[in-house]
């Protein structure tokens, strides 16, 4: 099998993998409300830890973060082209973005996106993990967490690997996952964001 048709097939694989909602299975699981009829309705490990209880938050951080981990580990061990290993890592952040199974409408990407760097560079991985955690942990917003730490996301990846495909890549990464806090950054402009220590 040639290096290309590989690739793609494990970029299909890496999408539908990063499909998995893993904050309605969960909820689903374990009785809990649905996450996307409260709060912001989002999918994603802030609003369910609102909506449904840390037990499911922390299951939905783990499995959205360990499937982009997942994805980005194997492509970091080397049977795949460079180029190929980091769309496929953009793929799992593409399925969890626009998740094939809820018609698009996906969450907003931060701890698949987190996950996906620390699988393929663990070193880049833990100091995006730290800017997160370090900036939520001041500020007390989530958002503002995740958008410092994909801001930086390129001008980390670069001074990290000098390496051109790989930055391009981590600009792409933030402009996605950017975009998808646009409501959030309005809201933190107009000082009406919840913080964590709100429930809603």
């Amino acid at each position: 099998m040639s290096p290309e048709i590989l690739g793609l097939f494990f970029c299909f694989g890496a999408y539908v993998l990063g499909s998995i909602p893993f904050g309605l299975v969960f909820s689903h699981l374990l009785g809990a409300p649905d996450p996307r009829q409260a709060g912001s309705g989002n999918i994603g490990f802030t609003n369910v830890i609102r909506v449904c209880g840390k037990k499911v938050g922390f299951l939905t951080l783990a499995g959205d973060l360990g499937k982009g981990w997942l994805v980005g580990w194997l492509a970091g061990l080397e049977f795949l082209p460079t180029l190929w290993a980091l769309l496929a890592v953009l793929s799992v952040v593409l399925g969890h973005l626009f998740p094939i199974f809820l018609k698009l409408h996906g969450g907003k990407g931060v701890a698949t996106g987190l996950g996906g760097i620390l699988g393929i560079h663990f070193p880049m991985g833990l100091v995006l993990v730290a800017i997160w955690v370090g900036t939520v942990g001041i500020w007390r917003y989530s958002s503002g967490g995740a958008l410092m730490a994909f801001g930086a996301l390129p001008v980390v990846s670069w001074f990290m690997t000098v390496d051109l495909q790989f930055t391009l890549f981590s600009l792409v990464v933030s402009i996605l996952v950017i975009g998808k806090h646009k409501g959030n950054i309005v809201r933190l402009l107009n000082g009406t964001e919840p913080s964590i220590d709100r429930s809603s």
